[in-house]
């Protein structure tokens, strides 16, 4: 659904881009018709901090942040990497990084700078960011880690 949506926004931005209408139709016009998509598409601490006051779920974010802390593997079933990072914005965010399907982060520590793709889970203490991995059956928008500019995925 969401990829329909994004195919008809992109090709209604097209059209307008090439018409007389231009001015009428601007991208940013029509995501004022569809108020999910300005959230879906956000790659901000202002629309994390909106997923969080909001307590949404099962939304697609990016962002970047520092390392305060670094946890333990969770090793119960789906392996996954887990750390604290800490956005511009003061809002701190669990990061639970699987990998059993991507690679582990080495060598990170606290300070490190973090950016990240991946769905924002809603908790009383930030939010979580999970699915920062590719999805090998096809079915999940995947995700990223970038950390000193080598991709996990």
């Amino acid at each position: 659904m969401k990829k329909i949506i994004l195919i008809i926004v992109i090709c209604i931005g097209t059209y307008s881009l090439s018409s007389n209408y231009s001015e009428k139709f601007s991208f940013s016009s029509i995501k004022s018709f569809i108020p999910f998509i300005n959230h879906e598409l956000s790659t901000s601490d202002e629309a994390i901090k909106k997923a969080f006051d909001n307590k949404y779920n099962n939304l697609q974010v990016g962002g970047s942040g520092k390392i305060v802390k670094i946890l333990s593997d969770d090793n119960e079933g789906i392996r996954h990497q887990r750390f604290i990072l800490k956005l511009n914005s003061g809002q701190t965010l669990l990061v639970a990084h699987n990998i059993d399907l991507a690679p582990r982060i080495e060598d990170i520590k606290r300070g490190d700078h973090i950016n990240f793709y991946g769905e924002y889970e809603w908790n009383s203490k930030g939010g979580i960011i999970h699915w920062t991995h590719h999805d090998p059956n096809g079915r999940h928008e995947g995700g990223w880690l970038n950390h000193e500019g080598k991709m996990y995925q």
